[in-house]
């Protein structure tokens, strides 16, 4: 006997960050087409696909109806501020929200399963890897809402533990290209490495900036001014273009270059799939992870009603093409993978770190340290008049 459920597949393929949120449609597209053949399973998803846009009024409309048209589940939104308001809104229809993208942590809802990285997955490794390799002096820029925000926040107390230190820190609203001042005041502060929590279009303006002021300037720019990021993955470099697409650090749990045979098969599936696209993103494979986590939740509660489904979830696991893949009981966050690429000419990724195994969810960072041995975590104290 064949299930058949509606699920939700809500990205802003189209908007200013949408060359990473098309990705993640193809993602989730490519496990729903997976899924429906592979009638062993007993499941079969029908797809309801909504695309806000990239604006942020568009979000909430497109979930209510959803929901209305009996959607009890969606794999969706990329950015934190779409996630925050439509939280409400799963929370009170009760719906759940499958979300597949790294964040900043510091949350939990009980309608929402995160597949994507928590800040121990992405930030610590990162903060740790640039410290012991590159220097102890950041400068900050980022997208002005709440993944730059408190991802810098983080990187700003983890840093501090190493002894070392933010020397500027600098903000554009989504979608702004005009990154002039922001390579000024770079140049200005001198720091050791430059940490980028820009998204979209804003991002890749800035790539290209950088690289050509460096070069005017007879700077090596990944050298002496190396960028890291925790949202920087291969359709993005692509995005970023020839002059400015190497030597650029993303600490990410999903890298398209590695090495395994069941990345190799995900790769090549995607690459069928979708010829116009060179490479997955993490995001794109965090989402096709999501939608066969709820395919197989689906399957063992024998119904898509909220508290059925989540109880199957929780330690439900998968062979990602990252690796292994399970769902927190305590937090409904999943235990991933970290690792750390450098970019290539080609639009890949040489991966410089892997942690090795899968690391245990902590988004409120209560019991991590960083993925390798670092300084024991202090109580960071900050005196005010």
């Amino acid at each position: 006997m064949i299930r058949e459920y509606p699920v939700g597949i809500l990205f802003s393929a189209t908007g200013s960050y949408g060359t990473v949120a098309r990705s993640m449609r193809n993602g989730a597209r490519l496990a729903c087409k997976q899924i429906n053949a592979d009638v062993g399973l007993g499941i079969r998803l029908d797809p309801v696909e909504k695309d806000p846009g990239g604006d942020l009024n568009a979000y909430g409309p497109a979930v209510e109806k959803m929901i209305s048209d009996g959607v009890k589940h969606v794999v969706g939104c990329y950015t934190s501020s779409s996630r925050k308001e439509v939280i409400p809104i799963f929370e009170k229809r009760d719906a759940l929200l499958w979300y597949p993208t790294h964040y900043e942590g510091f949350e939990s809802s009980a309608n929402v399963i995160y597949t994507g990285a928590a800040p121990n997955h992405h930030m610590l490794p990162l903060v740790d890897y640039v410290t012991r390799h590159i220097g102890h002096r950041v400068f900050c820029i980022g997208s002005n809402y709440i993944w730059a925000w408190e991802s810098n926040r983080v990187l700003r107390e983890e840093l501090v533990l190493r002894q070392g230190s933010v020397v500027g820190e600098r903000y554009l609203a989504v979608g702004e290209t005009d990154v002039d001042c922001i390579v000024q005041s770079i140049f200005e502060a001198n720091p050791d490495v430059v940490f980028n929590s820009l998204i979209g279009e804003s991002a890749y303006s800035f790539f290209r900036a950088f690289r050509a002021a460096c070069k005017a300037r007879g700077i090596d720019q990944a050298k002496r001014y190396p960028v890291a990021s925790c949202n920087l993955s291969e359709p993005e470099l692509d995005r970023i273009g020839p002059d400015a697409i190497d030597g650029h650090l993303s600490s990410s749990v999903y890298f398209a270059s590695i090495n395994t045979a069941t990345n190799r098969r995900f790769v090549d599936s995607y690459r069928a799939a979708f010829p116009e696209e060179k490479a997955p993103s993490a995001e794109a494979e965090a989402a096709y992870a999501a939608m066969i986590l709820l395919a197989q939740s689906l399957r063992d509660a024998g119904t898509d009603t909220l508290r059925a489904v989540k109880n199957c979830a929780a330690n439900q696991c998968f062979s990602a093409p990252q690796g292994e893949i399970t769902i927190d009981p305590d937090t409904f966050h999943t235990s991933l993978t970290p690792r750390i690429g450098l970019s290539r000419h080609d639009g890949q990724f040489d991966v410089v770190f892997d942690a090795g195994r899968p690391v245990a969810p902590d988004p409120y960072l209560i019991n991590s340290t960083a993925i390798r041995e670092a300084p024991p975590r202090r109580t960071a104290l900050r005196i005010v008049s």
